[in-house]
Order: C-alpha cells, then sequence, then structure tokens
C-alpha cells in the first residue's frame, strides 16, 4: 500500500504544475482520474508474464527439448539479474542525487535555481517510484525464471554445461526449419539451413563432439583427462 500511497501523493502534488500544461477541462479530468491512474500506474504490465514466457520465449520449435528450454531459462534469468544488478546502481545514485537536493534546497537562496532544485528532487522521486516498481517486477521475472528452469531439469540432461544437449537440439530445430522451407523460400534460407543442419548431421554420425565431451568429464572429475 506504502507504493500506492507514494505514487498517488506524487501524481496531486504535480497538478498544481499541470495546471499550465493542460487546458482547463483536461486538467479537471485528470484530477478526477487520479485514483484511476494510480491503479493503472500500480498494475500496468512489466516484463513477461508466465503465460508469454511458455508460449513465446520457449516455443517448442525453437526449444523442443527439456535442456534447451532450461538453458534458456538460465539466459534469461541472467539477462534479468544482470538489469537488476544495473538498476540498483541507478537506484543508488538517484538517493544520493535526493539528499544533494535536499541540501541544497535548504540552503539555497536564489529563486530560480530554489525553483529548479525544486524540480529536480520531484523528479528523482518520481524515478525512484519507478525504479522500484521495476526492481519488484525484474525480481518476479527472477523467480519465475527459476521456477521454470526446476520444472524443465528432469535429470535427463547435463545441467552444468550447455554445450552438451545442442547437438540434439539444435538438430531437431533444424530439421523442423527444413520442413518450412518452401519453393518460394530465398536461396539464402535454404542455404543457411541446409548448410547448418548438414554440419549438424555430420557432427553428430561422425561422433566428433564425444571425446570432447568424455575430456571435460574427466576433467570436471579427476582434474586432467586421461591420457
Amino acid at each position: 500500500m506504502t507504493e500506492k500511497k507514494d505514487v498517488k501523493d506524487i501524481i496531486q502534488k504535480e497538478e498544481t504544475h499541470l495546471n499550465n500544461l493542460l487546458e482547463q477541462q483536461d486538467l479537471t479530468d485528470f484530477k478526477g482520474m487520479v485514483d484511476e491512474l494510480r491503479d493503472t500506474w500500480t498494475k500496468k504490465q512489466m516484463f513477461r508474464t508466465e503465460t508469454e514466457a511458455r508460449f513465446s520465449v520457449l516455443q517448442d520449435n525453437r526449444y523442443p527439448t527439456k535442456a534447451a528450454k532450461y538453458w534458456q531459462c538460465v539466459r534469461e534469468q541472467s539477462s534479468y539479474l544482470d538489469n537488476l544488478m544495473t538498476l540498483s546502481f541507478d537506484y543508488r545514485r538517484n538517493e544520493a542525487k535526493i539528499k544533494w537536493l535536499e541540501t541544497k534546497i535548504e540552503s539555497e537562496k536564489d529563486e530560480y535555481k530554489l525553483t529548479k532544485y525544486q524540480i529536480d528532487i520531484d523528479e528523482c522521486r518520481f524515478a525512484k517510484a519507478s525504479m522500484e516498481k521495476v526492481a519488484k517486477h525484474r525480481m518476479r521475472e527472477i523467480k519465475m525464471w527459476s521456477g521454470l528452469k526446476k520444472e524443465f531439469n528432469d535429470g535427463s540432461f547435463n545441467d552444468k554445461d550447455v554445450n552438451q544437449h545442442q547437438l540434439e537440439s539444435y538438430g531437431m530445430q533444424y530439421a523442423e526449419k527444413e520442413r518450412q522451407l518452401t519453393e518460394n523460400s530465398s536461396d539464402t534460407d535454404k542455404f543457411n539451413v541446409l548448410g547448418q543442419l548438414q554440419s549438424l548431421q555430420r557432427i553428430r554420425k561422425s561422433g566428433e563432439l564425444e571425446n570432447s565431451y568424455k575430456e571435460k568429464e574427466q576433467i570436471e572429475q579427476h582434474g586432467k583427462p586421461k591420457s
């Protein structure tokens, strides 16, 4: 409830200044919509819902196996962690600016500078509320991807080395891409899809990655490969 109250206070405080920006009828309408606008600001969608994550991000033709879906969840979660950390630094800078402006306002005698500092601090307080909302939804997505990782990680694949699932997953993905090719597909699309599919099939048939897998497992288990 604190978040809603803070945002409503910020919006209401700006009403006086909107008088110079909006026509009278628009200003009257705005004042009558403050509670609605607070509600809109509070519940507006930020970032993906779980529905969108499942059907749009983790679409079956692009991530056809549980391993492929799991490792995409890892990428998504990592991205949102990076974003949350960056946001935290921005939030700290904003907090420092608010404190600096509060000090300047207390001692400033020049009317223009005082007005400017007051505008700046109002803007910073709105930015603070917005950052807190973004952080909440960044964390929501981080937890969502965590839940999806647990769901797809059924023990049937290596969850320590992303490389080990890719031959199968990409093979299925490019086989589906091949099925989608038509006589109207561009030569570039055909070249890329068929070239990569043929390479995946060759690599799988030759077994050239098997030694690499085994060597890496030996290094992880014993510290060095067996001669």
